[in-house]
Order: C-alpha cells, then sequence, then structure tokens
C-alpha cells in the first residue's frame, strides 16, 4: 500500500452522487485491511467495524460506513484519526470514496464494552471524480502551519492532511531537526461548534495529520525518532505540544 501516493489523490466525498454500487470484492478488501491497520498506541483497545449506512444517521448516499470503536482513555482520540487515516488512504486508493463523517452516529454507541468516536462512509466512485490536482484544495498557506527551514516533498504535503471542518489544527515548529508538533487553536477565531466538540475532533484531526506526516517522512527515506506528549489542555490554548520527531 503505497500512501503517498494516494494522499494525492484523496478526496472528502461529502455527497455520494454518480456513485457505483460496492461490490462484495470491495468488502472483502476492506474489512482485510482493516486487520492490517496499526495503531498509534498498543494499549488502547479498539474495534473497527463495517455497517450499512442505513444502519448509522449518515444519509450521503454512501453504501458502508466504518465505525471506530475504542476504550476512552489517554490519547484514544489521537490515536484513532492515526488508524483511521491509513483506512481512508487505502478506500481512496481502490477507488472508494471516502468522508470522514463526525457528526453520525450508528445504532450501537457501545460495542464489546467500547465507545463510539466517529466514522468514515465510503462508496465505489467513478475514477474521474476523484481529486486530479490536490494544490488547487483550499489549505491553509505553509507558513501558517509551519516554521524554521522547510522539508522537500513534506512541508508542503503534510498541509493537505483532512480536518473536522477544515479547521487543520496543528502546526510544525523545525528547530535544528527536530519537528516539534502542536495542536494550534489561533488565537480568537471560533466557529459555531462548541468547543468541547471542537477539542474532540481537533484531536482526532492530530492523530490524521501524524499519520500524513510520518507517510511523507518515510517516503523521503527520513528516519525519524518520535516523542509522544498527553494532551491534558481543557481551555482554548493557542500551542499544545503534541509530539516531538527527531529527524
Amino acid at each position: 500500500m503505497n500512501y503517498y501516493e494516494a494522499i494525492f489523490k484523496r478526496k472528502s466525498f461529502h455527497f455520494f452522487i454518480g456513485g457505483e454500487p460496492t461490490t462484495e470484492e470491495d468488502l472483502k478488501l476492506v474489512n482485510n485491511f482493516i486487520k492490517e491497520v496499526k495503531p498509534l498506541y498498543d494499549d488502547i483497545k479498539t474495534e473497527i467495524i463495517v455497517v450499512p449506512e442505513k444502519e448509522t444517521t449518515c444519509h450521503r448516499g454512501a453504501d458502508y460506513c466504518v465505525l471506530f470503536y475504542s476504550e476512552t482513555k489517554g490519547e484514544y482520540l489521537r490515536n484513532i484519526g492515526y488508524i483511521g487515516e491509513q483506512i481512508d488512504l487505502y478506500l481512496n486508493s481502490i477507488g472508494l470514496g471516502a468522508l470522514w463523517f463526525g457528526i453520525g452516529k450508528p445504532k450501537e454507541v457501545r460495542n464489546n464494552g467500547l465507545e463510539y468516536v466517529i466514522m468514515l462512509a465510503f462508496k465505489r466512485m467513478p475514477v474521474n471524480n476523484f481529486r486530479k490536482d490536490m494544490f488547487k484544495s483550499k489549505r491553509k498557506l505553509l507558513e501558517e502551519i509551519w516554521s524554521g527551514e522547510s522539508i522537500d516533498d513534506v512541508s508542503n504535503i503534510v498541509r493537505f492532511a483532512p480536518s473536522a471542518c477544515n479547521t487543520q489544527p496543528w502546526y510544525v515548529e523545525n528547530k535544528n531537526n527536530e519537528l516539534f508538533i502542536y495542536r494550534y487553536k489561533k488565537p480568537g477565531k471560533r466557529g459555531i461548534m462548541p468547543i468541547n466538540q471542537v477539542m474532540y475532533y481537533n484531536r482526532i484531526d492530530i492523530g490524521i495529520f501524524l499519520f500524513i506526516l510520518e507517510t511523507c517522512l518515510t517516503n523521503k527515506n527520513i528516519v525519524f525518532e518520535r516523542t509522544l506528549m498527553n494532551d491534558e489542555s481543557t481551555a482554548e490554548i493557542e500551542k499544545t505540544l503534541v509530539a516531538v520527531y527527531k529527524i
């Protein structure tokens, strides 16, 4: 699985219009891939299942939804984002359009003692519906998310990591080949979403971002040593350090 190539093709399908039926072979591939995903934290129990969209409150024209369940301890939201982005990129790589659907709910909010976290909706979509030029999509400028020396094929690509409501809540400081990763909240900027929901989804977003960052570093054959920090912030702090990568 070439995650790096999938980044350029990946697109969020907010509505699945003009798609094709998702096949049994598609489902088999997805369920087999789910068994191979790598967590960010080995000690957090998770369960991932695929159900028909009609068994959820997602009504976007998808065929199925990937449901993520987890123990609610430590950085479980970051862990789900890290795991889920692997699946998101895989779905796109085999022609299944996908959507991180934060506001959706499944019939069962608990599964084997684990709590529901978030879902990914998907359906087979025509090839020409996927992204053709990633750089035309709306993202923050490089200087808004990165300081210090930039890294070719890394700095400008990580900008395109998906995030809830396109908030892009990350900031990277490159200091002497150490990348300090922050969960970032622009001072004074506030949308219509309550702060507790913003922090919930932004913690998932950070997991997504870390996987995209690591994919870009690996593509450049850059060896890294990762140190993860606990995100214990409960207020609207501008920058919360979540990880450091020595490269």
